[in-house]
């Protein structure tokens, strides 16, 4: 798949890195976002000499941002949403 041995790739299911999906008869099913992590991972130990456990932080750490971006998004669109309910100022004398 991403040229990974299979152990590796169970082992890392173990750890919680990725969480492929199961069909009816059990054969793990690998996202599109479980790829793109195990490509991540393989980056960062092989071209960035980054061991599994700083890799594990390093995403992570993306996750959290990635998840707080969403979260400041929101609260623009809801903020925007507040300043179109308001009422114009009255005019000035």
């Amino acid at each position: 798949m991403v040229g990974m041995h299979a152990q590796t790739l169970r082992y890392y299911e173990r750890m919680g890195i990725i969480a492929p999906s199961r069909s009816r008869g059990r054969i793990r099913l690998y996202s599109q976002a479980d790829i793109n992590r195990l490509l991540q991972i393989q980056r960062l130990i092989n071209d960035l000499g980054v061991n599994l456990a700083g890799a594990e932080v390093i995403l992570r750490l993306n996750d959290r941002i990635r998840q707080m971006e969403e979260e400041m998004e929101e609260l623009r669109h809801r903020l925007q949403r507040i300043r179109d309910r308001r009422l114009p100022a009255p005019p000035e004398e």
